[in-house]
């Protein structure tokens, strides 16, 4: 995993929850985790860019909000990163 990845990940992860994208309740969508770095890691358990796994990526587009905040809670899990904090939106 590159320095690089785990940083555009967290900053991601940091602008969704700015924009209310992880408020369990709110009404932002919550956005994709992908960071545009697609490829598995070398045992085939994850992206080296997003960290989720085939099936999470798979599932992703029809998830509802609810699973899409768990797979990003498990992604960030995975990466070695703190876990987001919702935030209210701002503006």
């Amino acid at each position: 995993m590159s320095r690089e990845a785990l940083q555009a990940l967290a900053e991601r992860a940091a602008q969704a929850a700015a924009a209310g994208g992880f408020a369990a309740e709110g009404r932002a969508p919550v956005p994709s985790p992908c960071i545009g770095i697609c490829r598995m890691d070398a045992g085939g358990r994850h992206c080296e860019g997003c960290f989720r796994t085939l099936d999470e990526i798979r599932d992703w587009s029809a998830a509802p909000p609810a699973r899409q905040r768990a797979i990003w809670a498990v992604l960030l899990q995975r990466a070695g990163l703190a876990p987001v904090v919702p935030l209210a939106p701002q503006g």
